[in-house]
């Protein structure tokens, strides 16, 4: 066999799960820097929201490429395994929280990031993401 039949992550999708991120953010009243990538880790859809730190717009795309890398929540990289691996990457792995990787029937087709708030905020903001297409939940 030398093909293989893959979903991918529409720019509709992206964008509700964007939507679905803003509504939790504003809900728990803290804004976010929300970045959603495809399974390369190319950006399909982002935001920062009002008042988010613009810092965190970087630190969310890293989490959401880790995600979607490694097919696991970036907060799931052993830390003893960091320091080599953010050598190797040239920084673009992290073990920070609110990484999570795009899955259906586990089959991994993005990843969200989510950073501005603390590690459970944005965690909470990425699953109400996940949810709002049916995503597996994590």
């Amino acid at each position: 066999m030398h093909t293989k039949q893959t979903k991918v992550l529409t720019h509709q999708g992206a964008m509700a799960m964007l939507a679905a991120g803003i509504e939790k953010a504003d809900e728990i009243d803290q804004p976010q820097c929300i970045v959603v990538v495809d399974a390369s880790g190319e950006v399909i859809a982002e935001v920062r929201m009002t008042g988010a730190k613009f810092l965190s717009r970087k630190s969310a795309y890293t989490k959401a490429r880790t995600a979607a890398s490694n097919r696991s929540p970036s907060a799931n990289i052993p830390e003893k395994m960091i320091p080599a691996i953010e050598f190797a990457t040239q920084l673009n792995v992290t073990r920070l929280p609110g990484g999570l990787p795009i899955a259906f029937d586990g089959d991994v087709i993005g990843g969200i990031g989510v950073g501005s708030g603390t590690g459970d905020q944005d965690l909470e903001v990425g699953r109400a993401a996940l949810a709002a297409i049916g995503a597996d939940a994590l």
